[in-house]
């Protein structure tokens, strides 16, 4: 077996960057060339360009009205008019036109008092050049009209047409390729079915994009199995093309397959290999014949994060660009965010307006989770001397999304529900568009997120064995002195989540005793999982009886992703969960599913929200789900009232 890798001695991003920029000669590796002037928007200036022409190249009227030589028009005075005669003292113009040779003023055509086909008076006097665009206003022959290294925009491009300018000379534009690698890693472009143990590539995409918006050409080759020999290859032809940038995909890590290190050491020079910063700590740079490689981690969130502090700056560097800046807005968490000391993390945020704050709530931050780069709307930088943030500190965010985004995001914390799903798709469809964002931390983290005002809505089914009704009592209990109401999505039916045939052939909660049970658990505060505490005890069954008890997840998908791969042979969850997986259903219990609120911080958007669940399509897409009843749907409850 191939020997594993060992970093270099990471570095700070910083360092890392300023060691490419040493080691690569700009000049040389990206060249000139000459383009049409109406294609250079987004290019940028190689040379300083001067106007060829004036504009305009005459004088011309900016108003509409009539070309006179001001000096005839001294004498006029408010009841004392000067006449004029057409075509010998005055011509009509319209906006734009030359002004006929001996005239050097316009008058405005509602300031003649009179207007006959002979003549017109005037009572206003007009002084010389009034309302007449001047040779050379704009642009004048000559000057220099734009500096190099001149990011061109679409105003550049109508100022070098204006100014005579029908080719100008830019920086080429940079070209990138990406080698996917892996033997598990199968082509996107034959639309696979994965196998256990295999993953379909899609870094190389995600690439594209980044890549398109830094203005950079991308290519990408077929994916390179884990064999030394034929990346080596791959990477020496990727550097003997038109490429001034080569990504190897996957490899930067210390697996005994990891060959991206080792490869751009043979062919050239590792200048990085382990950054002080986490996703991406495996990143690699180096040069080969003068090119810049890069060994981009495999991990999806670990690849962005080497593309976005990396790449994006020496891409920017390279083609004389300004690195583009993201807007920072003041957050507040809206739980804790530990982290380790020595490292700089980065951690992805779902973000909303509560009231007069905006409320962030932190995303997995586990390096293959892709979810967390769709769901998330900023991003926050923990320091490398710090050990995390408080639940309710100020945090500063760097925006992934525009800042009026943030205005219509509904933040939802607590208990997960696959009708969370269908209502933030049916919000997202309406003329003003509502985005959910939502935090699946069970029941009980909902009802903490309300009390701190940091959610507008929260999921929960909790139940109260002594009076047999739902959330109310813990309302009571944890909210006690707020005004809290809730509406109900649904009522489900919870039950255990089996293999499709039920092999162990499980019925009941007494079978989750028996030994070759594997359980997989809700995370504690978790409304499912109070549920099954509770029938645990009805059945006499203690927590350690149950094998798996302790085997946390986060939603009901979740769940049924572990029965599906065999991880558990049960756990408790919703039957739309199971359904949606083609897995078998014991049902066990039927519950209250509501939106907690509270009704003196409702806005807009939770109207919006309450007015769709109460209406009757809503009602419908659920019922197409299977494992729900809709009789409760919309209405807002009151304690006491149980399944109705």
């Amino acid at each position: 077996m191939k020997k594993r890798n060992i970093y270099l001695k990471t570095v700070p991003v910083a360092e890392a960057l300023r060691l490419a920029m040493d080691a690569l000669d700009r000049d040389r590796l990206v060249g000139r060339e000459t383009i049409p002037a109406h294609q250079a928007c987004g290019r940028v200036t190689a040379q300083a360009v001067h106007a060829v022409c004036s504009s305009p190249t005459f004088h011309s009227a900016a108003m509409d009205g009539y070309a006179l030589k001001a000096e005839s028009t001294f004498a006029a005075r408010e009841g004392r008019p000067v006449r004029l005669a057409k075509g010998s003292q005055c011509a009509p113009v319209n906006t734009g036109h030359p002004l006929p040779e001996g005239m050097d003023g316009v008058l405005m055509i509602e300031k003649a008092v009179r207007d006959t086909d002979d003549f017109i008076e005037l009572e206003t006097p007009v002084f010389p050049m009034q309302h007449v665009r001047r040779i050379g206003e704009d642009i004048v022959a000559t000057e220099l009209l734009l500096p190099q290294n001149r990011l061109l925009s679409p105003y550049d491009v109508g100022g070098l047409l204006s100014a005579g300018i029908w080719e100008v000379p830019v920086w080429e534009q940079l070209r990138m390729t990406f080698i996917p690698t892996g033997d598990e890693v199968l082509d996107f472009t034959k639309r696979p079915s994965p196998r256990p143990g295999q993953v379909i590539e899609s870094n190389s995409q995600v690439f594209a994009g980044l890549a398109a918006a830094q203005g950079c050409l991308f290519t990408r080759v077929d994916p390179v199995p884990d064999n030394e020999e034929a990346l080596t290859a791959a990477v020496r032809e990727a550097v003997n093309g038109p490429n001034h940038v080569v990504v190897i995909g996957a490899g930067s890590s210390a697996g005994s397959k990891d060959f991206s290190r080792s490869i751009i050491d043979s062919l050239g020079q590792v200048l990085v290999h382990g950054i002080d910063l986490m996703p991406g700590k495996p990143s690699i740079l180096g040069i080969v014949d003068g090119k810049l490689i890069v060994g981009a981690p495999g991990y999806p969130v670990s690849a962005v994060v080497c593309f976005e502090e990396l790449l994006i700056p020496l891409l920017s560097w390279l083609s004389r660009k300004t690195p583009p800046v993201r807007p920072v807005v003041d957050v507040e968490l809206a739980r804790k965010v530990p982290s380790k000391l020595g490292t700089e993390e980065l951690v992805r945020l779902a973000i909303g307006r509560v009231g007069e704050k905006l409320v962030a709530t932190p995303l997995g931050r586990g390096a293959g989770m892709l979810t967390t780069l769709i769901r998330a709307q900023g991003v926050t930088r923990i320091p490398v001397d710090s050990e995390g943030a408080e639940a309710a500190s100020k945090v500063r965010a760097e925006l992934l999304v525009p800042a009026a985004e943030l205005d219509q995001t509904l933040v939802v914390v607590g208990s997960h529900d696959n009708i969370l799903d269908v209502l933030g798709n049916e919000l997202m469809g309406l003329t003003r568009p509502v985005r959910i964002a939502s935090s699946h931390v069970g029941s009980m983290g909902g009802l903490t997120a309300l009390k701190n005002r940091s959610a507008l809505m929260a999921g929960t089914h909790l139940f109260d064995e002594l009076s047999g009704d739902f959330n109310f009592p813990f309302f009571l209990k944890y909210l006690s002195g707020l005004n809290v109401a809730c509406v109900n999505l649904a009522i489900r039916h919870q039950g255990l989540i089996v293999a499709k045939g039920n092999p162990l052939g499980i019925s009941k909660v007494e079978d989750l005793a028996r030994p070759e049970v594997r359980f997989i658990n809700r995370q504690r505060g978790a409304g499912t999982r109070i549920l099954l505490d509770y029938h645990l005890r009805q059945a006499g069954i203690s927590p350690e009886q149950v094998n798996g008890y302790d085997k946390e997840d986060f939603t009901h998908m979740a769940v049924a992703v572990n029965v599906l791969t065999g991880t558990a042979s049960c756990g408790l969850g919703i039957f739309a969960a199971a359904s949606a997986l083609g897995l078998d259903f014991v049902p066990l219990a039927r519950e209250r599913y509501d939106l907690a609120f509270l009704p003196e911080h409702a806005d807009w958007k939770t109207e919006v929200a309450l007015e769709l669940i109460r209406s009757a399509s809503f009602k419908e897409r659920i019922e197409k789900l299977g494992g729900y009843e809709t009789a409760l749907t919309g209405r807002i409850m009151e304690p006491g009232q149980g399944l109705g």
